[in-house]
């Protein structure tokens, strides 16, 4: 056609609007748009569409313009232009061209696609869906609506309707106001009116990048996604990773447009920039023509508690000129789960004989345990039914039924579920596939990604699960060895303290730790980010450990294919006060970061959008320092991309030095007075500090010694200035996490229960200096021979 229908039908719309309100325009322009997503592809690609596959031979000879006479197709051969095909689906086409020879023809659908050794039938009581969106846009608070919204009628451990964040029940979740780990709780939903019951499982997950991991596991549990996306920041860098991870595995999803009752959620509401964005998000990520990218959208405010599939009801609601009636609460989101999400598929395997049973088949999503019942796995069933003191077997990630690895059995000492915030056992103690529980009981070895099975009814092989995207960064963890060690905490062995890492890989996927390749006494950790990791220490040091942190590192691989090395880029989104975005933007793109901005938008309320791509070493320590920059008014979020080509290393020139004790003892307010000229301090006076402690930022380059113990000299002589009183600044003062990207390769965190001090690897000072000349010396040396390469 001459005009795109897309282009056509906005024509179309546009004309015919008069005086029709803004709101009513734009949800017209909206569907629509919506209702041309398959033809505009078919406009797009029309050979691809209808049917057309370039021969593999072409693909050797040509990589921009491929004509009519090469193309493909089971019937029809009309002679069509040449077709310039994106350079995205190059990869793809050369792909296939490797996968089947030229002289041989394409393989039928039948032909390619294995036989499975089950069918999969649907159970049609209950439904799966996971909450996931970007941080603070408002999954856990919708959770807790929901929570009361099925409690009318039945007994739901929930707080009252003012309370927050119900499933954030551990302690670090509270005081930061995050949800850190993934979890399940479990409602029987009967619409109004209705006499049929529904088993609705409902996970809330995690939103902070470093906790992806957390999502990534319980996917594949869910039949579908309840996507929750903040009307006025719109899709986030954790909603492209989550939406993205969910669509490959062809998760069904319902969006929902949160804090619609915020005034600066109108305008987006009004001219559909919120629906639009994630329109194009969807198109972005590959979404499947008629299961993903068909998804309602339910307009909704958790903290108000209501909930609408009508835009103009959602607008009178915002703008005060009607109330919520009883056709707007938050069953409506419960009832468009039921209506869009599938039910949960169960396996039915063919080699089992008619009228026998099918065999017991689980999934380990989390791995816990309690001090009465022992080590508890929570996961889906997949096939088969499970009763209290069943025989179970585990079956490892990968391996099959024939393994002579496969662990001994155990007896299942009781089934639960998790009701509103608490766990409760089922009654009676029988679960069938379809249903996440969580079992008591289970062999010790299992793992998060294991199978569970029943012993007298093996499957032939463990159950596939997505594996976790890879760490990005990695931390040595050791006993503390300073001059304070044992003082302040109960556990300080190192053996004790590679025993708990080990013991926090069980559940947490995310997280590996291995012994150190350069110290026996101390074990490396792999993870996500800062954050994450941050977490582990507090968690930690709130259990009594004393440890030593030595700097993050980000984890380097070799490509298979190029041989290049390569490091993980990230995605950063930065949010700030127009004035600020210059500031930002060199920021980023300078020679300590090396950052490139992707996108630049800008808002009506004064805010400038900010999106850049780079190495994550570069995002290390960037929270203070853009705060900084920006008195506080810059909101960073970043997400993992992939692994790339490692970026140039990155050089700051503006790096200061550091105030370094050089005695032990109780830190004086004369001495800091002193020191306080030098630059700024960490510590005030009274804290203890030892030889080699860092205890405050140098206002030049390069570490000064400085002596902060040092007393005020009695004699006898009276002055006016003898009698003053001294006045510190307050010192600034940083979390774990902030600790973490600011220290250096020369320095070591020291982590007790009761304080976090930074302190250089080597506290003496002679060994310090010793060890800067080798260092340039071999600097020297390595870029001499650098140089006698290029001369060559």
């Amino acid at each position: 056609p001459s005009v795109c229908p897309t282009v056509a039908t906005s024509r179309a719309v546009a004309s015919s609007r008069g005086n029709m309100p803004s709101s009513s325009y734009s949800r017209l322009l909206l569907r629509a748009s919506g209702s041309e997503r398959r033809r505009r592809r078919r406009h797009r690609y029309p050979a691809l569409a209808a049917g057309f596959l370039p021969h593999p031979s072409l693909l050797l000879r040509s990589r921009s313009t491929i004509s009519s006479s090469h193309l493909l197709h089971p019937t029809l051969t009309p002679p069509l232009p040449s077709l310039r095909l994106p350079s995205r689906l190059f990869p793809l086409l050369s792909n296939m061209g490797r996968a089947y020879p030229l002289s041989s023809s394409l393989p039928s659908a039948e032909e390619s696609s294995p036989a499975l050794a089950f069918a999969l039938s649907p159970r049609s009581d209950v439904r799966n869906v996971a909450i996931v969106a970007h941080v603070d846009h408002g999954k856990t608070t919708l959770v807790d609506r929901l929570l009361q919204a099925a409690s009318s009628d039945q007994e739901i451990e929930v707080s009252a309707p003012s309370a927050e964040r119900l499933m954030d029940t551990g302690e670090l979740e509270v005081e930061r106001g995050i949800t850190i780990t993934s979890k399940v709780t479990r409602v029987d939903f009967r619409r109004r009116g209705g006499s049929r019951t529904t088993t609705v499982n409902i996970i809330d997950t995690p939103g902070h990048a470093d906790f992806a991991g957390e999502v990534d596991r319980i996917l594949s549990s869910v039949d579908g996604i309840v996507l929750v996306v903040d009307t006025a920041e719109g899709p986030m860098a954790q909603t492209k990773y989550v939406l993205g991870r969910s669509l490959k595995m062809g998760l069904r999803p319902i969006v929902v447009l949160n804090k619609c009752d915020r005034t600066e959620c109108l305008r987006r509401l009004e001219n559909g920039d919120a629906e639009l964005e994630v329109m194009a998000l969807f198109e972005n990520l590959g979404a499947t023509e008629e299961e993903q990218t068909d998804y309602p959208t339910v307009y909704v405010s958790a903290r108000g508690g209501w909930a609408t599939e009508d835009l103009d009801a959602a607008l009178g609601v915002a703008t005060g000129e009607r109330e919520p009636d009883e056709n707007m609460e938050m069953e409506l989101l419960l009832g468009t789960i039921l209506d869009h999400l599938p039910p949960p598929s169960v396996r039915s395997y063919h080699d089992v004989e008619d009228g026998c049973p099918q065999p017991f088949s689980m999934t380990a999503t989390t791995v816990g345990y309690d001090p009465y019942l022992g080590r508890t796995v929570t996961g889906r069933i997949h096939s088969g039914s499970v009763s209290e003191n069943d025989a179970i077997s585990l079956l490892r990630r990968g391996t099959s039924s024939d393994d002579p690895s496969l662990a001994a059995s155990s007896n299942v000492s009781g089934i639960f579920v998790n009701r509103g915030v608490s766990r409760t056992p089922l009654d009676p103690p029988y679960a069938e596939a379809g249903d996440i529980v969580t079992l008591a009981g289970v062999p010790h070895a299992v793992a998060v990604g294991d199978t569970l099975t029943s012993t007298s009814n093996l499957i032939d092989e463990a159950i596939d699960t997505p594996p976790p995207a890879p760490p990005t960064l990695s931390m040595d963890f050791g006993a503390n060895d300073g001059p304070l060690a044992g003082r302040e905490g109960t556990i300080v062995a190192s053996s004790k303290v590679r025993e708990r890492l080990l013991a926090e890989t069980d559940n947490n996927v995310t997280l590996q730790a291995v012994p150190s390749t350069t110290d026996a006494e101390r074990t490396t950790v792999f993870g996500r980010g800062e954050l994450q990791l941050g977490v582990l220490v507090e968690q930690m040091r709130r259990e009594g450990f004393e440890l030593l942190v030595a700097p993050p590192r980000v984890v380097r691989d070799i490509c298979l294919h190029t041989g290049y090395e390569t490091e993980p880029f990230e995605e950063a989104t930065v949010d700030v006060d127009a004035e600020f975005a210059g500031s930002v933007i060199d920021l980023m793109t300078g020679p300590a970061r090396r950052a490139a901005m992707t996108e630049m938008h800008d808002s009506a309320d004064g805010k400038t959008r900010l999106v850049f791509e780079g190495p994550s070493r570069g995002l290390l320590g960037l929270g203070p320092e853009m705060a900084a920059i920006t008195r506080g008014s810059a909101v960073l979020h970043h997400a993992y991309v992939e692994h790339r080509k490692c970026a140039p290393s990155t050089v700051n020139e503006n790096r200061r030095g550091r105030l370094v004790s050089s005695d032990a003892g109780a830190a004086t307010a004369y001495a800091l007075d002193l020191v306080s000229a030098r630059g700024t301090l960490f510590i005030r006076p009274g804290d203890a500090v030892y030889g080699g402690m860092v205890i405050g930022e140098g206002s030049r380059t390069g570490d000064l010694e400085v002596n902060p113990v040092r007393g005020k000299q009695l004699t006898n002589m009276r002055t006016q200035s003898k009698e003053e009183r001294v006045v510190l600044s307050p010192p600034r003062e940083f979390t774990v996490e902030e600790y973490m990207g600011y220290m250096r390769d020369d320095e070591v965190l020291e982590v007790t229960p009761k304080s976090v001090r930074l302190r250089k690897k080597l506290l003496d000072a002679g060994e310090r200096a010793r060890a800067t000349r080798a260092k340039k010396q071999a600097q020297k040396a390595g870029q001499e021979k650098n140089s006698g390469k290029k001369k060559r």
